[in-house]
């Protein structure tokens, strides 16, 4: 029995022993490839903040594009519904009948009024949760319609989040597992608490952290733009994505053209384009260089404008898909600038579209809804064409020499990435200092709550660091740190392309392995992300670790410094937004499930008191006939 337990005592060490030695090998290695790019990677971070310093000189005379107060909420709390920007809560529209609309929205103050009580309130909610159909993406939806409603009231909000917050522990508590608290978004409260966080670091984002993030956001667009970007596959030469990684080697040139926009009266403007672009890429970078000093929503679209080019007496319109598309088969190649053979220093004209000037043939806009347009037979591709079922089956039965090449191209490729990393570097490091780093300013909104997880971890003597550590991290990082970084767009702004999302969500996935504790042992099979950041995940962690130290160091926020903080957020932006709109939808839910939040009212000694279950039944007898009217 001895031999057996220190047999397997041995091979567990030795085993140990192994993985050890090939984590150390893989870091080793690593360090390597990350020597041999170095040069290129100051080279190319040179060039970079050489050609992005014009548009830093944009970002100190126009500012950053920073949304405003309502658009940005719009985006945070409703862009992610299934209505996507037409979402009511986002159009503001609600379709009442004029000779009703008096009737209605007198009903649905009274409404608010009601939902200001927290007896009713906080059994509207349970009644709600109780319900099986009532899914997490419909407690997410809902506590968005609440933080709008309840907005000119913050503090109450507040108050109401926190009872909710403490029933959620205790649940937690109760069943031994707080760690899980706060891990997903399937409770109203955990909903709330993600709305209140991006309430009370809008003007943090405004004033310190939005500069970083914006010029990381730039920085990797003009990065990825430098080279071959598939338009149809999604997949660029320079990107921080292993996934979204243009494979094959593609021959491209640089050029610049030179840009007349018809009827505005302005001197030609030079723009930097590739000879692998298609037109709409063109476009885009043509729209992007000559609207830049306006906001990007106030750009024209690509397909609302027509590109053209006179290379002698006759004109040439320039589009994605013509007649003089290339054919191989029932595969269409998109056109380039190469295709036209337009050459460096070439003059293209660009105006707004006119019938007149559709060509036969011209399809506009290459991404989204024009690929359900083209017929099975006319499969289009740009600069990768996807591999046809013949050839896959011949790949599938590919040669032992080509496998052994697929470790070489891997490492080829690893070395792309590092390189584009490399360039990136201090424009990532930038971002996370500017908001782990303890000498910047931490909102009041950060220190109230973690002070709080820390009071309620020693109530319900919870001595284990790891815990309280998750905690904080799932309430702020995660919760609204790594949904800013994955999407700019609703903080500025700006148009994010699906090439620039996908370094995006590796930096994001970067963050949140920083703020975790659990270390990730290196493999061969250890996804590109945490090969890439591999040395310096270490620092990371630390930088996390020392800004939660140095918050719980910090002087403590009063409730009333909190109340009157979040008082002037009340007054500051509450009549900007949809109020009405979210009171009207909220009731919705009253509606769907009348029956059964009376009945909790009715059983509510509190509610019987203040007759809650007669007033809501006054505000449906006014609204009865209100969804039908719609």
């Amino acid at each position: 029995m001895v031999v057996v337990i220190a047999v397997s005592v041995y091979c567990y060490w030795r085993k140990s022993q192994q993985a050890e030695r090939e984590y150390e090998k893989i870091k080793s290695q690593l360090e390597g490839l990350e020597e041999s790019v170095r040069d290129r990677c100051k080279k190319e971070f040179t060039d970079l903040m050489i050609e992005m310093e014009d548009q830093t000189n944009d970002v100190h005379e126009a500012g950053i594009p920073v949304l405003d107060y309502k658009t940005y909420t719009d985006r945070v709390f409703f862009l992610p519904s299934k209505d996507g920007d037409k979402d009511v809560m986002i159009t503001g529209k609600l379709d009442i009948p004029e000779p009703r609309r008096p009737v209605v929205e007198q009903a649905l103050y009274q409404f608010s009024n009601l939902l200001n009580s927290k007896s009713f309130l906080i059994n509207f909610i349970h009644t709600l949760e109780n319900q099986r159909e009532f899914s997490a993406r419909a407690k997410v939806y809902f506590a968005s319609l609440l933080t709008v409603a309840l907005h000119g009231k913050l503090e109450y909000y507040t108050d109401i989040m926190h009872t909710l917050f403490l029933e959620l522990l205790e649940q937690y508590v109760v069943a031994k597992n707080p760690k899980l608290m706060l891990r997903r978004s399937e409770t109203v409260v955990e909903r709330m608490l993600s709305n209140w966080m991006s309430i009370c670091l809008y003007q943090y984002l405004k004033d310190s952290a939005g500069e970083p993030l914006y010029k990381l956001f730039k920085a990797i667009k003009h990065q990825v733009e430098k080279g071959p970007v598939d338009a149809v596959q999604k997949k660029a030469k320079y990107t921080l994505n292993d996934t979204g990684l243009l494979g094959d080697d593609v021959e491209y040139a640089p050029l610049t053209v030179s840009v007349i926009v018809q009827d505005e009266g302005v001197d030609a403007i030079p723009v930097k384009v590739l000879n692998c672009d298609t037109i709409s890429q063109v476009k885009e970078k043509i729209i992007d260089q000559v609207y830049r000093g306006q906001p990007c929503s106030c750009w024209p679209r690509p397909d609302s404008v027509v590109l053209e080019w006179r290379p002698g007496s006759t004109a040439q319109i320039l589009s994605d898909l013509d007649l003089t598309s290339q054919r191989e088969g029932r595969w269409k190649r998109v056109n380039t600038l190469m295709h036209y053979n337009v050459r460096d220093g070439a003059t293209l004209i660009l105006s707004k579209v006119g019938v007149s000037q559709q060509p036969e043939d011209s399809q506009q806009d290459l991404p989204g809804e024009r690929h359900a347009l083209l017929e099975e037979e006319n499969r289009v591709w740009h600069l990768v064409r996807p591999t046809d079922e013949v050839d896959e089956g011949k790949s599938k039965r590919g040669s032992v020499k080509e496998k052994e090449r697929t470790k070489a191209i891997t490492e080829i490729y690893l070395t792309r990435l590092l390189s584009v990393k490399g360039t990136l570097q201090q424009f990532v490091d930038n971002f996370f200092q500017s908001v782990l780093a303890p000498g910047h300013a931490v909102p009041p909104a950060v220190k109230y709550f973690f002070d709080f997880l820390d009071e309620q971890a020693e109530k319900h003597n919870i001595q284990d660091e790891d815990t309280i550590h998750i905690w904080k991290t799932n309430s702020l990082p995660l919760r609204f740190w790594v949904n800013i970084l994955k999407n700019p767009h609703f903080i500025f702004d700006v148009h994010v392309h699906e090439v620039v999302d996908a370094s995006l969500s590796v930096i994001a996935q970067t963050f949140m392995d920083a703020c975790t504790r659990t270390e990730h042992k290196l493999s061969r099979d250890s996804p590109s992300n945490k090969l890439l950041y591999a040395k310096e995940i270490s620092t990371y962690k630390k930088m996390v670790e020392d800004y939660y130290k140095g918050i719980r160091q910090m002087v403590q926020v009063s409730d009333q410094d909190m109340n009157t903080h979040l008082a002037e957020i009340s007054r500051a932006h509450t009549d900007s937004l949809n109020t009405l709109v979210a009171l009207h939808q909220l009731y919705q839910y009253t509606q769907k499930y009348y029956d059964e939040i009376i009945n909790a009212l009715e059983e509510d000694p509190a509610a019987q008191k203040m007759q809650l279950a007669f007033r809501l039944q006054q505000i449906a007898a006014a609204l009865e006939n209100k969804v039908t009217d719609l």
